[in-house]
């Protein structure tokens, strides 16, 4: 199963199970590429209608597995993005001055001002998936954050949010490739983390858990987007074609000024 990238409650239940982590739907490789490239223009120009209406900001949310791809993910989306228009934040393990507070205290911080687009590499999705996995708080908490998500996304669109979130489907044998070409490249040795193995031991307690993030967090206003991972090229392509379509959707226009420009005179 390939489809449907976008889940919203009439897709409900799904299984994980049932997406393949290398469907590309018969693209070619070459032209696909070629798409995204397009793509990315188009959004460059979308960025700038975003920026002069300061009605709306964008969220585009990344969730998946070690090496499926967050970074790589939002860095190609960006490719001709204006860089003053783009917050970025990388969600790890939290302070003490974070867990002193409730658990969307430094995500809401994070939330971009209208007009601009944020990137978030993990987010709020941690305090059920790490949090449950490594058993971080008792099973009532956590489970009692899935309506406090729902709940606060639902006031960030409501205040002109789009939340695009996308889970990066990754299969743990493209995974084991990508780990070991950590290991073998030196331009790559940085990345590894101890950690990595650490999640990979508990691959199938993290898939049920991303399992239930889908079916519990998948709304009308904020719902994921499945995305296959194995192959880059076509994650890429299927991020950016989601965000245009998203930003198009909002039919935005360039705003008028609020002087008489008619009356301007300039020696």
């Amino acid at each position: 199963m390939g489809q449907p990238f976008r889940l919203t409650p009439d897709d409900l239940p799904v299984r994980l199970a049932d997406f393949d982590p290398a469907f590309d739907d018969g693209r070619s490789k070459d032209d696909t590429k070629d798409d995204t490239a397009k793509l990315r223009v188009r959004l460059g120009e979308l960025q700038e209608l975003l920026a002069a209406n300061a009605t709306n900001s964008v969220i585009v949310l990344f969730q998946g597995m070690d090496t499926s791809g967050k970074d790589g993910a939002g860095k190609g989306l960006l490719e001709c993005v204006n860089p003053a228009g783009v917050e970025t934040a990388n969600f790890k393990a939290p302070s003490s001055e974070e867990l002193a507070h409730d658990f969307l205290w430094r995500i809401h911080q994070r939330v971009p001002r209208r007009g601009n687009i944020g990137i978030f590499n993990r987010s709020h999705y941690e305090d059920v998936l790490a949090v449950r996995v490594l058993r971080l708080a008792p099973d009532k908490r956590w489970r009692s954050r899935y309506g406090h998500i729902n709940a606060w996304e639902e006031m960030l669109a409501d205040e002109g949010a789009l939340v695009l979130k996308f889970f990066l489907h990754l299969s743990k044998a493209e995974q084991k490739e990508r780990l070991e070409a950590r290991l073998a490249d030196p331009r790559k040795n940085w990345k590894w983390e101890g950690g990595d193995l650490r999640s990979r031991s508990r691959w199938d307690d993290y898939m049920a858990a991303y399992e239930e993030m889908l079916n519990r967090c998948s709304t009308r206003v904020a719902p994921w987007h499945v995305v296959p991972a194995d192959k880059k090229w076509y994650r890429d392509f299927v991020v950016a074609r989601t965000v245009v379509r998203a930003l198009e959707n909002l039919q935005l226009d360039w705003p008028k000024s609020k002087e008489d420009l008619s009356k301007i005179v300039i020696d």
